[in-house]
């Protein structure tokens, strides 16, 4: 309706109007970003938008999702309402999130397998499946169909392709999280992304992937040498072991693509540990960004490893920032500290949280020894939080 208000029209719009008369791929944004339940609550809105929430191209089954089915429906077949959801779709499903673990039960394999062979057909780009530190079960054979996929995140799974699988060509990011990998099935899966630059192994993943909670340090160069364009690299070594394996005598590698390093619950009281760590840092010139959290598996003292620091290598870092997290003030994390600052030019802050054990006295003679290292860095911040 308009109004006349002199020599001007006035444009009266209709209580929900401009929403309703929104974009579909507007309203589909909008949609995506709402809880699932809510996304299709919509449909009360008005008759406008009874079918809006068809044209969701996000789905995320998760544990929120699960427990209002229950509290709203009682006991619930799961997979019905899935394949309902499914069928209702108009638009392409962009990101499908699904956990398998519903409380008592698992969701039926057969089922999940379906699901993920109708999202292979619409060229599914983001697709999470999460068992959720259950049993290691069998991957969906239909998963290794999506061959669209940009982005992937596995956790609980045996990962055991078909003979005449050839990888995901276009996979961008990758996050594995107590994923088991058939013996020398490892380098070669990553071998077949070529594309991957984002790489998240977590949680005992290391122990997983080679079915041994020892191994050998230069199995990380080995992954890495066939990820040419990574430029994010998180790795967790909880429950590791390394075994030393040459991997100093090594012909030198560099990977100048990565620009950010997380290494999570590293031992760096452990000799090899810190070798392979200094030996990661030093084979990756544009680094900028590097985060560490150790971990240590002993009651008593290590030996203190008596770590070289090269400063024929000063000015070769990139490094713009560091984070320390749980650190303890050890030689060997003070051996490491002091490399990072000798060698680092560019670097602007340095975070070092201390670990909680730490006490008052004992983190202001940690603050000295940080205050007396060599900066290559004249405008480098030292945060000690």
């Amino acid at each position: 309706m308009e109004l006349i208000k002199g020599t001007q029209k006035v444009s009266k719009v209709a209580p929900g109007g401009i929403i309703s008369s929104m974009p579909d791929n507007v309203v589909t944004n909008i949609l995506d970003r709402l809880p699932l339940q809510d996304a299709v609550r919509t449909s009360i809105l008005s008759r406008n938008w009874r079918f809006k929430w068809t044209m969701l191209s996000q789905l995320v089954f998760d544990y929120n999702f699960y427990k209002y089915l229950l509290k709203v429906e009682g006991r619930v077949t799961y997979e019905r309402i899935i394949n309902r959801l499914l069928l209702h779709l108009k638009g392409v499903i962009r990101k499908f999130v699904l956990h398998t673990d519903v409380g008592r039960r698992y969701l039926d394999d057969e089922d999940i397998d379906q699901w993920i062979f109708f999202l292979s057909r619409q060229g599914i780009k983001d697709l999470t499946i999460c068992n959720d530190d259950g049993p290691l079960l069998n991957l969906p054979t239909h998963l290794f169909s999506c061959l669209e996929l940009r982005h992937l995140k596995l956790d609980c799974y045996c990962f055991d392709p078909p003979a005449s699988f050839r990888g995901f060509p276009n996979l961008l990011s990758l996050e594995l999280r107590n994923v088991q990998f058939e013996s020398g099935e490892v380098v070669k899966f990553f071998s077949q992304c070529p594309a991957l630059t984002n790489l998240k192994i977590l949680t005992h993943s290391l122990y997983n992937l080679y079915d041994k909670l020892v191994i050998k340090s230069s199995i990380i160069f080995d992954l890495l040498g066939v990820l040419p364009k990574l430029q994010e690299l998180y790795l967790e070594f909880l429950c590791c072991e390394f075994l030393e394996d040459g991997a100093k005598k090594r012909s030198p590698t560099t990977f100048p693509c990565l620009k950010t390093l997380k290494l999570l619950a590293i031992d760096l009281e452990n000799g090899i540990m810190l070798s392979c760590a200094f030996e990661m840092i030093k084979s990756f010139p544009n680094l900028q960004t590097l985060e560490i959290t150790p971990n240590y598996y002993r009651d008593e003292k290590a030996a203190i490893c008596s770590l070289d620091v090269d400063y024929n290598t000063l000015g070769m870092l990139q490094l713009r920032s560091v984070v320390f997290t749980y650190i303890k003030a050890s030689e060997s994390e003070v051996c490491l500290i002091k490399y990072l600052l000798a060698c680092s030019p560019f670097l602007k802050k340095i975070v070092i949280r201390p670990h909680s054990c730490l006490a008052l006295g004992e983190q202001m003679m940690f603050a000295k020894k940080l205050l007396k290292l060599h900066r290559a860095s004249p405008d480098v911040d030292i945060n000690l939080c």
